[in-house]
């Protein structure tokens, strides 16, 4: 068996089912790895803020990949292990360009997601259902997003958007690709996650590792989305999940079951645990 040392794992679509919840096996078998040694962490496109307390809570959780790998964070001391924002005048640029679309635009700055206040209705009416709550839990308001953005163009980590279909997506996609060098990904539906060049979850994962003093055969990753993509092919062991976009399943050194049913639990119990097909392990409380 593969020696495992450190585990990043995607939330939406692979973490959490289509409710956004986290299944009693998938906390167990996290808490198993991490008390064998592995470093668990979410590597997720969502900003720290957004990270589920029952995950940042489970106790030997040290670090959050947040924003798509523009961040790595150690949560005990805030201390930014990997800081990969935009330089300011690409991040005024991007902003100048997709504004001229019809979407949800937030932006992540320091670990939050602000907003323009007249964006929130439109946020929920753009969104799955399952993942309304959280947006509206999670995106802090201001007046004047443009003023804002100003205020903090050296620190922005990522631009996440929202639009009404995919064909206004695509156009305002290859509108910030025309003009701009950056990273452009998509984590559900209809939207649009633009990063500085060359920040992805692949990069921000191995080099976490590197600083624990360990190699990237060392490292798993399990992902189902297009912003897996780099993650999945740089990882040691690249697991997809069941319910994975086409180029995912291709890419991946191996495939799990979907998130519906407990497919991160299946793969930590296969790859690391070696207790696939034994009675899966009981969750202790999260602290």
């Amino acid at each position: 068996m593969q020696d495992i040392r450190v585990l990043g794992l995607d939330l939406d679509g692979t973490v959490f089912d289509s409710e956004k919840r986290i299944s009693p096996r998938t906390m167990a078998a996290m808490q198993a790895a991490i008390a064998r040694g592995v470093v668990v962490l979410p590597a997720t496109g969502r900003p720290v803020s957004g990270v589920p307390k029952e995950f940042l809570h489970l106790e030997g959780v040290r670090y959050a990949l947040t924003s798509n790998g523009a961040t790595v964070t150690e949560l005990a001391t805030g201390r930014r292990v990997v800081e990969l924002t935009f330089d300011a005048d690409t991040a005024g640029q991007v902003y100048d360009i997709v504004r001229r679309f019809n979407s949800a635009l937030s932006i992540f700055i320091d670990g939050n997601s602000y907003t323009s206040a007249d964006n929130m209705d439109k946020m929920v009416e753009f969104s799955p259902p399952a993942l309304r709550p959280y947006l509206r839990d999670s995106r802090i308001p201001v007046q004047d997003m443009h003023a804002f953005l100003r205020q903090h163009a050296h620190g922005i980590e990522k631009f996440s958007i929202l639009y009404p279909d995919y064909p206004t997506r695509d156009a305002a996609r290859a509108a910030v690709l025309a003009a701009c060098d950056v990273e452009a990904t998509s984590s559900l539906g209809a939207n649009l996650e633009l990063n500085a060049p060359g920040v992805n979850k692949g990069r921000a994962l191995v080099a976490l590792a590197e600083t624990l003093g360990y190699r990237r055969e060392n490292v798993m990753a399990c992902g189902d989305s297009d912003n897996d993509l780099a993650m999945i092919r740089m990882a040691g062991l690249g697991v997809a999940m069941g319910n994975a976009e086409p180029e995912i399943l291709a890419a991946a050194a191996a495939v799990t079951d979907d998130n519906d049913h407990d497919g991160v639990a299946k793969a930590i119990e296969r790859y690391i645990l070696g207790t696939f097909g034994e009675e899966p392990p009981v969750p202790s409380p999260a602290r």
